[in-house]
């Protein structure tokens, strides 16, 4: 366990979840990176270097992370008590790391996680373990509990933890107060929003990587949508894809189906939430169409894009009152009685993952380990040029859509 250098003071002991904080499934969010053997060699690292820095600079970030290091208490808060991040070391004796990356398997990445991502110790807020491979390659797997952080939180953790690795001054500070914006409420009221789509059934995962020009093809397409993002434009097609694949199969009868894109809610009120805002700031916007419509992309870009602005200063006004809640509740409702299809996209396009230097240059490829039923995780490819678009479907369904 690594604790902090520096005690937490009293005063900064509790720390209240926020609703958003709450209402986010209990899961582990992960995010590996990959360094090679040729940026160790050039630093003339050894693996008790490599270790002794990490864990160092580890417990200096957690002095500013503070809750990081502590522990979650009944969906309500955390006991921020310097207990410590869980660090693990281990060494990989199978295929070398340049394998892993060219022909990447979600099995053998999971196995490079320090907890499974639906693990039963949900209460440690923050796991690590760093893979020593055989060919003298790394791997640094961060685990991230999603009760206090999303992508954009864990991402700006990881980048000043590589700040204080490289000896710079921690110059980030994260401000840990959005249950002052969004006031928590009793965990037994919000039970109805756990574990919504986090199923625990066989998943297939597969990865495609959209290029340069394969992504200006998909933008210039005929869509009632001018000039659309990178992301909307991905997102419609494998949207398209996935309501074609339901309904080929037998038996199945769906009457609506759903695209929910999550929402970094930051840069979207007026004035605009800080961006070092540590938490849950986010919300799914949620774009709906008929099996009657039909599926085309050019109508789903439109849907896309109708519902991310949607989530404008009026929406988050109606959460920061608790308005929401009400809405949250008819939706939980309506997707258990069936009938509705749910594809869930995250991208993490604009995160600053491959940046990542923890003091021997940039890593070579990055990626998350989300394998959850029908989600897609989007992230930009090592040169940010493409797109890298990780989709999990059942194990029974067809992953060949494409």
């Amino acid at each position: 366990m690594i604790k902090p250098s520096s005690p937490t003071p009293i005063h900064l002991r509790n720390l209240k979840l926020s609703l958003l904080d709450q209402i986010a499934p209990p899961i582990y969010v992960p995010l590996i990176f990959f360094y090679n053997h040729h940026q160790l060699t050039l630093q003339n690292l050894t693996h008790h270097q490599i270790s002794l820095l990490l864990k160092q600079s580890l417990s200096k970030t957690l002095t500013v992370f503070y809750p990081l290091a502590g522990r979650i208490h009944e969906n309500s808060s955390i006991d921020c008590n310097d207990s410590g991040a869980e660090f693990i070391e281990a060494r990989v004796h199978t295929r070398a790391l340049s394998e892993i990356i060219q022909d990447p398997s979600m099995e053998e990445l999971k196995k490079l996680q320090p907890v499974e991502i639906l693990g039963q110790d949900q209460k440690v807020v923050l796991k690590v373990k760093i893979c020593f491979f055989g060919c003298g390659g790394i791997s640094v797997a961060i685990c991230m509990s999603h009760k206090i952080a999303d992508g954009t939180s864990l991402v700006a953790f990881v980048n000043a933890w590589a700040a204080s690795s490289r000896g710079e001054p921690q110059n980030f500070q994260p401000s840990f107060d959005l249950a002052s914006v969004f006031p928590p409420k009793d965990p037994s009221e919000l039970e109805f929003t756990q574990k919504i789509g986090m199923t625990e059934e066989k998943i297939a995962t597969k990865r495609f990587v959209f290029d340069k020009e394969e992504l200006e093809k998909l933008r210039n397409s005929e869509s009632e949508v001018k000039n659309p993002t990178r992301v909307e434009a991905v997102s419609s097609y494998i949207w398209r894809r996935f309501m074609d694949a339901v309904k080929a199969k037998d038996g199945v009868k769906t009457t609506s189906f759903i695209a929910s894109h999550a929402v970094n809610l930051r840069p979207r009120r007026s004035p605009p939430f800080p961006q070092h805002m540590f938490g849950n700031c986010w919300r799914p916007a949620i774009a709906v169409t008929s099996e009657a419509e039909g599926s085309d992309e050019s109508e789903l870009v439109g849907k896309l894009r109708a519902a991310i602005t949607r989530i404008d200063g009026d929406f988050i006004r109606e959460v920061e009152n608790g308005e929401y809640l009400n809405l949250l509740r008819r939706s939980v409702d309506e997707f258990v009685k069936g009938g509705v299809e749910l594809c869930s996209f995250s991208s993490w396009c604009r995160f600053p993952v491959h940046e990542v230097d923890f003091g021997w240059g940039e890593p070579v490829w990055a990626c998350p380990t989300l394998p959850f039923k029908n989600s897609v995780i989007l992230m930009s490819t090592p040169c940010g040029e493409g797109i890298e678009a990780w989709v999990n479907v059942g194990e029974e369904d067809d992953v060949g859509m494409f």
